[in-house]
C-alpha cells in the first residue's frame, strides 16, 4: 500500500475514534463484550500501526507523543456533562500502553528490515 493510502486510512480511524469517543451514545458495536479497555487499546493500537507508514519519516516517540495526547484530549472532552460521557484516566493510561507497544513491534520490524537490506547476498 502507499503512504496515501495508509494516510487516507490513518485520517478516517482517527475520525471514527474520535466521533464514538464523544458521542453521548454510541451504536453497538460487536467487541462492546470485551469490554471498554480493550476498545481503547484496539484504536489506538489500530492509530498507531497505520501512523507509522502514514508518517514513514516521523519519529516513533513523537508518533507515540501525539497519539498519547488525543488519547488525553479525549478523556477531558468526555468530561463535558452534556456528553454524558466519563473522563477517566485509566482509559488514557490504555490508550498510551496500546500506542507502546504497537510502536514497540514496529521498531522491532524495522530494525529487522535494515538489518535484513544491510545483509550482503
Amino acid at each position: 500500500m502507499t503512504r496515501r493510502l495508509f494516510l487516507l486510512l490513518f485520517w478516517a480511524a482517527l475520525a471514527f475514534a474520535v466521533v464514538m469517543a464523544l458521542l453521548p451514545k454510541p451504536p453497538a458495536t460487536p467487541i462492546d463484550r470485551f469490554g471498554d479497555k480493550f476498545q481503547h487499546m484496539l484504536a489506538f493500537a489500530t492509530l498507531a500501526a497505520l501512523a507509522v507508514p502514514a508518517f514513514p519519516r516521523a519519529a516513533l516517540l513523537r508518533i507515540g507523543e501525539r497519539l498519547s495526547f488525543v488519547g488525553a484530549l479525549i478523556e477531558v472532552a468526555q468530561s463535558i456533562p452534556a456528553l454524558h460521557r466519563d473522563c477517566d484516566i485509566r482509559d488514557w493510561v490504555a490508550d498510551t500502553i496500546a500506542v507502546a507497544i504497537a510502536l514497540l513491534i514496529a521498531a522491532a520490524v524495522r530494525r529487522r528490515v535494515s538489518s535484513g537490506s544491510a545483509r550482503p547476498s
